[in-house]
């Protein structure tokens, strides 16, 4: 979880569908692997992204939440959340309302998807790595266990770094 002060807002991830065999459960799986913004004293839900409709490979997306404040391209200074996910994206979303803001891939060995197209906040998959029950997918990147699993990371707002531990197991 992380908390916003100013905006008295709650930030947390919520898991993956199930079963994980994809085939037996058709859909997006709303709200599954969604990243929320609650009002922390109504507990209405001010936003919901979710990051891996359908999610077929476990990425279970409740990792840490970081925030922070930022410049944008125009120079604005933006409240921000920033959310690596084990689906091996990094999210950034504006934190007052849920906007994407970037969704860029962990590094080049990040296969399950081609990208995030940022207009519709959706994943391009790429059905090679699918885990259908008539495919049977090799070097699926990243692995279950993700990129980046739940372990902590940081900020420094000086010199504007993330930092934060990376994995690169990859399954069949």
């Amino acid at each position: 979880y992380a908390y916003d002060t100013e905006l008295e807002m709650l930030y947390y991830g919520s898991g993956n569908p199930a079963p994980w065999n994809e085939t037996m459960r058709p859909g997006d799986n709303k709200w599954t692997m969604t990243i929320w913004g609650r009002d922390i004293d109504t507990g209405e839900a001010k936003f919901g992204y979710q990051k891996t409709p359908h999610d077929e490979w476990d990425y279970a997306g409740v990792n840490f939440m970081m925030l922070s404040e930022q410049k944008d391209k125009e120079g604005k200074l933006r409240k921000l959340l920033t959310h690596p996910d084990r689906n091996g994206i990094v999210y950034t979303l504006d934190r007052t309302d849920g906007t994407l803001v970037s969704a860029d891939k962990i590094d080049d060995t990040v296969n399950v998807f081609k990208k995030v197209d940022l207009k519709s906040g959706l994943p391009v998959r790429d059905p090679e790595y699918g885990t259908r029950m008539d495919h049977l997918a090799k070097d699926v990147c990243p692995s279950a266990m993700g990129y980046h699993n739940q372990g902590l990371d940081s900020y420094d707002p000086t010199k504007e770094l993330f930092f934060m531990g990376v994995n690169h197991i990859c399954m069949d």
